[in-house]
């Protein structure tokens, strides 16, 4: 009995100190930063009632969340409260210009007045630099293709990175990884280009400079690689055609560059693309979404259809009878996020709809929802969701950043013709004339910061220059059709050409033919442009053609007249001054083309790593490239010698290594893309006739040698067998080294296998 009054005593104390023992403040697991991310996304996850759920899936306009003036967002609005309600919701975007101080009060707001305070996802775009007043604005990724440095595009990432996040962005929906090989596609300028190499080593580089150590870091965005995938070789080059392709091409080629970007840049974001390949809608292609991406290459971040994707399966692809049809089927394939597909109350009904039916299990809808946690708590946004609103002041826009988008814009450009050493302009010249109204232009390329503008090439020209050279500019052409104004313009251009030294003529493409939803039936200048050209080079005058445009161009007349030719494509906000130092010598052209430029859009599409049986032999054409990939020429030159490939034969699983050595021969300093090119001679499948395999920059003095060293890796040799498999086959692969994808200059070879 005392035994038994005893144990009840100390159970009566025990009680009395845990009640009256100091209070610890209580925290969900969830909400315990020591706690491993897989944990925490779980234990929150098993707290979510499926409307919680669902509104994670889901993205708001910045208007429905904040109060605008114009374009721009001043604070969180009453239908804040609405919209996200007290069940939160999963990202805002389109919300510009956006501040931190508007961001920390929407966050506030989720965090505070729902009732699990799950942080929003803010996500905008940021393809060459941020789309908001003030932020750096690099070169389009088809520029920073030509410059053929991923340690520059690496540092573009960084920097575009540490801009948005000041100004309280989350994730990028970039960079675009679709591989061009339709140039009448108008999206082209926001690719690196037609190489799945070269592609994946700038895609990687920006992923890797956009997502920088951990994503809570305030220099750290989530990249989200588009659009996943196969979507850059559209039936005809219209955007959101069809795509016609087996398993083996896609996965050698287009899917190359995405796996690169998950597996090496480890990419956190995914965009489905609008496309069907095979007779299956992207967003609704399991073998895609969770096969390939998540099952082969282990990703795991979440997947954000491209805008209306979704609802293109209803409409547009019509393999869905309703919206709920259409959400089940993406949803089960492996898809987490709508882009304003449907309207929230549409998404709500049709996705519990789709539950209730069984035609979406818990199962994915779980999925997706950890998905989207994972990411959010990845960014850090539940342990320090506010970002520091003095942070903007001291990382946007500054001198370094603009340092590195003008190095940029000089790497990217690529002098493709330079008869008699036009180029640069000499002492001898004394007065320019500049025509072509695109030489006043200062559109940036899209996706950029709304309302930043670059320096027009005439004004760059005016800048850079000498008090010595004189330079007039005129239009030549106007919007004004009428015959008596151009008439009179063009006269006016010709008049100034005839009392100048040389003549630079910008040609290219107009804002209205180039970017998203503008694509081309017709690759040639327009006729104002054809007129203007051909008036100048009947003067006589030694004339300058600098193109400004998004894609390769068929400019067959001016690349047999006129003798020197530079591509510029859209520079970002230096893009003016960097292309007045290549024209005046300060800077010496080093980039190369990232695409081939073909001499008709009869011959599309027309990339160099074809398959051996596609010749291109036409009676009424001729069967070579205009301008072939990794074409660009120097203001000096450059000798190879001295090929080595070390060992000559490997086993299956062994790497090779070739050096060659490079001499500057002329008499200017300059720098040199060397590209290494591999040929597998006899396999199981058919084989490029030539891949991009290695690319290095070398700057050299006159008379100097530099050594470059490549190491070419067994996975580089692989291809999709007959089974497909991913194997190396043993057998001779041949070693092209030079200055493009036709100027080889040095060759060997090297066997697989005992």
């Amino acid at each position: 009995m005392m035994k038994k009054n005893a144990f009840v005593l100390a159970l009566l104390v025990i009680t009395f100190c845990a009640f009256n023992a100091p209070e610890k403040p209580f925290k969900l697991p969830y909400k315990n930063a020591a706690l491993p991310v897989e944990k925490r996304v779980a234990d929150l996850l098993s707290r979510m009632t499926v409307s919680e759920k669902i509104r994670q899936l889901d993205m708001y306009w910045g208007h429905q969340v904040a109060n605008m003036r114009g374009h721009e967002a001043e604070s969180v609005s009453d239908s804040a409260a609405i919209n996200i309600g007290t069940e939160g919701i999963g990202s805002v975007h389109d919300l510009y210009p956006l501040t931190a101080a508007v961001t920390n009060q929407i966050q506030r707001y989720a965090l505070e007045k729902t009732r699990l305070g799950i942080p929003v996802l803010f996500i905008e775009e940021g393809l060459h630099g941020y789309e908001s007043l003030g932020s750096t604005t690099f070169p389009t990724p088809m520029a920073l293709a030509g410059a053929w440095d991923t340690t520059l595009v690496h540092k573009a990432g960084h920097i575009i990175a540490t801009e948005v996040r000041a100004h309280g962005v989350n994730m990028i929906l970039g960079p675009v990884l679709c591989l061009s090989r339709d140039p009448r596609w108008g999206r082209v300028e926001e690719t690196y280009g037609e190489d799945p190499f070269l592609s994946a080593a700038n895609g990687v580089a920006m992923v890797k400079g956009m997502q920088g150590r951990k994503l809570s870091d305030p220099d750290a965005v989530v990249a989200e690689p588009k659009h996943f995938a196969v979507h850059g070789i559209p039936e005809a080059g219209s955007n959101m055609a069809p795509v016609n392709m087996g398993e083996r091409e896609a996965r050698s080629s287009f899917l190359y560059v995405f796996e690169k970007a998950v597996k090496e840049g480890g990419a956190m974001g995914m965009m489905a693309a609008y496309s069907e390949i095979d007779g299956i809608p992207c967003v609704d292609n399991r073998w895609l979404l969770k096969n390939v991406l998540r099952g082969e290459w282990g990703f795991k971040g979440f997947v954000l259809s491209d805008l209306g994707a979704i609802k293109m399966s209803l409409n547009s692809h019509q393999i869905a009878a309703t919206p709920a049809d259409a959400l089940a089927q993406t949803f089960t394939a492996g898809l987490d996020m709508q882009f304003y597909d449907f309207s929230h109350q549409q998404f709500m009904e049709g996705m519990l709809s789709a539950l209730k039916s069984k035609q979406l299990s818990v199962a994915d809808l779980n999925r997706a929802v950890s998905n989207i946690l994972r990411v959010k708590f990845m960014l850090g946004l539940f342990d320090h969701p506010y970002i520091d609103e003095t942070l903007l002041k001291k990382v946007n826009h500054t001198e370094a950043s603009r340092s590195v988008a003008l190095k940029l814009a000089q790497e990217g450009i690529s002098l493709l013709k330079n008869d008699n050493s036009l180029l640069p302009l000499g002492p001898g010249v004394h007065s320019v004339a500049v025509v072509g109204s695109l030489a006043a232009s200062t559109y940036l390329g899209g996706y950029a910061n709304k309302e930043g503008k670059g320096v027009a090439i005439i004004d760059a020209l005016k800048q850079r220059a000498s008090n010595s050279l004189d330079i007039k500019y005129e239009a030549g052409y106007s919007a004004d059709t009428s015959t008596v104004s151009q008439s009179e313009n063009l006269q006016k251009a010709i008049n100034t050409v005839n009392n100048a030294d040389v003549a630079i003529v910008v040609l290219g493409e107009d804002i209205n033919e180039v970017g998203e939803g503008k694509d081309r039936a017709s690759l040639d200048l327009n006729q104002q442009q054809t007129r203007l050209i051909e008036a100048v080079y009947k003067t006589g005058k030694p004339t300058v053609v600098v193109l400004f445009n998004g894609r390769p161009l068929c400019i067959n007349w001016v690349s047999k007249k006129i003798p020197a030719i530079v591509e510029s494509w859209f520079l970002g906000e230096m893009g003016g001054l960097a292309i007045a130092d290549v024209l005046l010598g300060k800077v010496n052209p080093s980039g190369k083309l990232p695409m081939t430029f073909p001499r008709s859009v009869g011959q599309l599409p027309y990339y160099y790593n074809h398959k051996p049986t596609s010749r291109h032999v036409y009676v009424d054409e001729d069967t070579s490239a205009l301008f072939p990939f990794g074409h660009g020429l120097s203001y000096t030159t450059f000798q190879y010698s001295g090929l080595n490939i070390s060992p000559a034969r490997i086993p299956l699983n062994g790497s090779v290594n070739v050096s060659v050595n490079i001499k500057n021969t002329g008499k200017a300093e300059g720098t040199e893309v060397v590209q290494l090119y591999l040929r597998d001679v006899i396999a199981s499948v058919t084989t490029p006739v030539k891949s991009l395999k290695g690319f290095k920059r070398i700057n050299l003095k006159p008379g100097e040698s530099g050594t470059i060293k490549f190491k070419i890796d067994n996975k580089e040799l692989m291809l999709w067998n007959r089974q497909m498999k991913q194997v190396v086959e043993p057998g001779e692969f041949k070693v092209m080294i030079g200055s493009s994808s036709e100027d080889i200059r040095t060759r060997g070879s090297f066997r697989v296998g005992l």
